[in-house]
């Protein structure tokens, strides 16, 4: 990766913009939701943004490491059995390691039901270009597993919002003739023109 300055101009109003966007509420309910949802070996990061980064990033808090955040977080919503992300022995140490970790969690992600427009770019987290999108993201995978109610979802439903359901009905033939009939005569007889 390459090491970036200090954006100045255009750049810095683009990530000005982006930053703002950020919301350190939600960082506290999506914190909460990780360690309800896989348990508390997964630590808990400094408050903040860059706190939060460095915790999805590479699972390391206080020296610690707790391991590969996100992917523990997708493989816990599914059966077991059935895990989407393939956790090393070893934690990865090189950074190229750790985005393709990321890359196997946003997969999984999508996998699950979190459309394309809802994913953060890898380099959204590794460089926190932006964290919004990160969040966005979780909440996204949140949402959803509130929506599948299956049973593997942990935690406060109401820290999510279900997403819209289809609700399709089924109508017999005599309900469908019916509504012609009505609609023949609500509508009279054919206008000339």
């Amino acid at each position: 990766m390459a090491n970036k300055g200090p954006s100045y101009g255009m750049s810095w109003e683009a990530q000005s913009r982006i930053e703002k966007k950020y919301d350190e509420g939600l960082e506290e309910r999506l914190v909460e939701w990780i360690i309800v949802q896989y348990g508390p070996d997964v630590g808990c990061p400094d408050r903040g943004r860059l706190g939060f980064q460095l915790w999805l990033k590479n699972g390391y808090n206080n020296n610690k490491k707790n391991g590969v955040i996100l992917s523990k977080l997708v493989n816990s919503l599914y059966p077991d059995g059935s895990t989407p992300v393939n956790l090393p022995e070893n934690l990865p140490s090189m950074v190229f390691k750790q985005m393709g970790q990321v890359a196997q969690f946003l997969k999984a992600a999508e996998d699950y039901g979190v459309t394309k427009t809802d994913m953060f770019q890898t380099v959204d987290l590794f460089e926190g270009k932006d964290m919004a999108a990160v969040q966005r993201t979780l909440m996204a995978l949140g949402s959803l597993a509130v929506t599948k109610n299956d049973g593997h979802y942990r935690g406060d439903a109401n820290w999510f919002m279900k997403k819209a359901q289809e609700h399709k009905r089924e109508f017999t033939d005599s309900q469908l003739q019916e509504e012609k009939h009505i609609r023949a005569a609500t509508e009279g007889p054919p206008r000339l023109a």
